[in-house]
């Protein structure tokens, strides 16, 4: 893990993928020890390779948000390995896409469960520390959907509009004691590497995940609590 692991702030990215979740991992890798979260052990062995490669502090930690004990024994790693996480930045988010007609039960509730539910759990799972040190930060990825639900947003919408009303509450709640919780709407397509889209003014990860690293060091006297992200194009 290296010798300089349990002297930086410990940031955990949960939903680690080749888009944003990379380019979050890598941006918060310059300053803090990153643990790396996500379903797929082959995406986070290459992203975590990547940090290291690069000199910074990197753990994997896989996990499916949507079950408890997965996520407690992941945050339980962490702690163990690099220590109680400073920063927890929460990207997982996936829905079917659909109308009412189209949406079964079952897919409502598995769109609800990563990205509402295993909000609740990661930020269940640092939340003490973060008060007991009197400072932290918790960063949630939002989306469109979750300001204005589309037609084909039946799940994901209801979903993304949960994660919002989570930020707000924990904002409320922990802000007073030091802990830094703000929502991030992310208002358009992002570009990920393989999956180009023509035509279209895209979102770069880079970009994304340097605004992050922004808020996240922001100070008390001017916090962000909601924003919006989206291409100097894009309409609105």
């Amino acid at each position: 893990m290296g010798m300089n692991a349990r002297t930086k702030d410990v940031a955990v990215v949960v939903g680690v993928g080749p888009g944003t979740g990379a380019s979050l991992a890598r941006r918060f890798a310059a300053d803090h020890a990153v643990a790396l979260v996500a379903r797929s052990a082959d995406s986070l062995r290459e992203i975590a390779g990547d940090v290291r490669a690069r000199g910074g502090v990197a753990l994997e930690a896989p996990a499916d948000v949507t079950s408890p004990r997965e996520v407690a024994g992941a945050f339980a790693k962490i702690r163990a390995e690099l220590g109680a996480p400073v920063v927890l930045v929460y990207n997982a988010g996936s829905g079917t896409w659909g109308t009412i007609a189209d949406m079964t039960a079952d897919q409502f509730e598995a769109t609800w469960r990563t990205n509402a539910f295993g909000a609740f759990l990661c930020a269940k799972e640092v939340a003490g520390d973060m008060v007991a040190r009197g400072r932290g930060v918790m960063l949630f990825t939002g989306a469109t959907a979750g300001v204005k639900a589309g037609p084909k947003s039946v799940a994901f919408g209801p979903a993304k509009f949960a994660t919002r009303g989570l930020a707000q509450s924990l904002a409320r709640d922990l802000g007073p004691r030091g802990v830094h919780v703000a929502w991030i709407e992310i208002d358009g397509v992002i570009r990920v590497p393989g999956r180009e889209l023509p035509g279209m003014e895209l979102l770069e990860p880079d970009d994304i995940a340097e605004t992050y690293w922004q808020i996240a060091h922001q100070p008390k006297s001017a916090w962000t609590n909601e924003t919006q992200l989206r291409p100097f194009k894009e309409k609105f």
